[in-house]
């Protein structure tokens, strides 16, 4: 078997989709993309691609070295993600010539089913206290039973007891709203520095958070100790982190004890389960990222599927499903009761209808929102 072509599809509402195809008539898909960067990620995706065609897909590891090592410059947010919907694709490619799932590829199944949990962001500007609670009260009528609120934005190195205040008194709301048997995760999003994230941590630790994701920026893993080490709260983060060495500090510092691989940056699914696979040694589960489309959704579940360490999987759910794979997918996943059933169909578990992708298709222009210091007009971290 060998590869022939590769095809780049953009995808509303910011989705880059990858097909591979092969001499044998077995195509794979795969979701490379970088959020606001999804035209640059796919040059990448064919820059690389001229590496592997007419190489033997099944081939992932060796391929993925070409990809990775086949060049001085290695890493980085853009070819990470380049090579992580290839490697997607491939293993799509590799499970459906055996007639298998990826996960049983990997090891076999570790569970029946995969916990999600849910955001809980109104699809309003400034959602106010009450909105963000109905919101929380709909996803777990909706069966969910863990969800995830982000902290208000954008907040200043130092910023005023009123700030704190005024987040407590959200997460307060949240918890009184949903009770003591649902799991609230809180995503700081890089956004607190390390002089204001200990504050908000000791404030918020007795409304018992599941995890704080990013209490600060990732790039200074020292930093994260110092924050980790001030609270009870477990500490999560990896989105923005990619291979197994970019993982390799937070793990080895107890940076972390929630690992957030996000398998369309950090390298693919083999990158992801070899983090899992660290960070066991050190009693870190996994809650892989993903706020992305339904082929990422599906490479989640395989990996979720066959790792020990698993904790919950993200993705940013719709009322319409659309994101689940509706219409985009000739079956969608489903959620039922919070949780999707481990796939079963080979490779990565879906049946993509091309005519409803090219329907989507849009430029791939998609701009990241950016939030300002109302005082002075400053960019605020994200």
């Amino acid at each position: 078997m060998k590869i022939t072509k590769l095809e780049t599809f953009h995808v509303l509402p910011r989705w880059l989709f990858l097909k591979i195809s092969t001499d044998e008539g077995i195509c794979g898909w795969g979701e490379p993309v970088l959020e606001g960067r999804s035209t640059v990620v796919e040059e990448a995706v064919h820059v690389l691609g001229k590496m592997i065609v007419g190489e033997d897909p099944r081939n992932i590891e060796h391929l993925w070295q070409i990809m990775y090592r086949g060049s001085f410059y290695r890493g980085g947010a853009i070819i990470c993600s380049a090579i992580s919907g290839i490697e997607q694709a491939l293993w799509d490619i590799k499970g459906k010539a055996l007639g298998v799932p990826v996960w049983q590829l990997l090891g076999g199944k570790c569970r029946d089913r995969i916990r999600m949990y849910a955001h809980i962001t109104p699809n309003v500007e400034n959602p106010t206290i009450e909105e963000v609670c109905d919101w929380a009260k709909k996803r777990v009528n909706d069966g969910f039973k863990s969800l995830k609120t982000p902290m208000f934005a954008p907040v200043r190195h130092i910023d005023t007891m009123a700030t704190v205040e005024k987040y407590v008194e959200k997460f307060a709301a949240i918890r009184e709203t949903v009770g003591k048997d649902i799991d609230i995760a809180i995503d700081f999003h890089g956004r607190i520095s390390p002089a204001m994230a200990p504050i908000m941590c000791r404030e918020l630790e007795q409304f018992y958070p599941m995890f704080i994701e990013e209490p600060v920026l990732p790039e200074n893993i020292d930093a994260m100790v110092t924050v980790a080490r001030s609270t009870t709260i477990p500490i999560a983060t990896g989105e923005r982190l990619f291979t197994t060495w970019g993982f390799r500090e937070v793990i080895e510092k107890q940076a972390a004890v929630v690992l957030q691989p996000d398998v369309s940056h950090c390298g693919g699914i083999l990158q992801a389960y070899k983090i899992a696979a660290m960070g066991a040694n050190y009693y870190c589960s996994m809650a892989p990222h993903n706020p992305l489309g339904p082929i990422a959704l599906a490479s989640c579940l395989q990996l979720d599927t066959c790792i020990p360490n698993f904790t919950a999987q993200e993705h940013p759910t719709t009322p319409n499903g659309h994101d689940l794979g509706k219409e985009l997918f000739v079956e969608a996943f489903e959620i039922k009761d919070g949780y999707i059933d481990v796939p079963m169909k080979p490779g990565l578990g879906f049946e993509v209808n091309e005519a409803a992708v090219k329907e989507y298709s849009y430029d791939g222009y998609y701009t990241c929102p950016m939030e300002f210091h109302k005082d002075d007009n400053s960019l605020g971290d994200w």
